[in-house]
């Protein structure tokens, strides 16, 4: 069994900024792309950035220039550094990412609970 755990969620001021981590856990043998998705209120989920196993990133357009992802391989966690955050960017943020595990490394997508960001102006 595999599980995504994020943390760094918060309540802050337009213009300051919040780190978000995902630690995976479980039996995994490797870990292909991770992701941070996020859902408003009434609105669909969306990519907010990705990164695969070798380093490249991909990043939603209203996103680009403040937020920042990456990752720590041997801890098995990935980041989202957000800066300059806007009233926006509200929404609660979810952990993604594409696991190979059992004996045939077959690749499964796992989703973490997600985690509040709030933006107030």
């Amino acid at each position: 069994q595999v599980q995504l755990v994020e943390s760094g969620g918060g309540l802050v001021q337009a213009g300051e900024s919040l780190r978000l981590s995902c630690v995976a856990s479980g039996s995994i043998h490797s870990i292909n792309a991770m992701g941070w998705y996020r859902q408003a209120p009434g609105k669909q989920r969306e990519l907010v950035a990705v990164i695969t196993s070798t380093g490249s990133t991909n990043y939603e357009d209203s996103v680009k220039g403040r937020f920042t992802i990456s990752r720590d391989n041997a801890k098995k966690t990935v980041y989202l550094e957000m800066n300059s955050l806007k009233p926006e960017d509200t929404a609660v943020y979810y952990c993604n990412a594409d696991v190979r595990v059992g004996a045939r490394y077959l690749s499964y997508e796992y989703w973490g609970q997600g985690t509040q960001v709030t933006v107030f102006s």
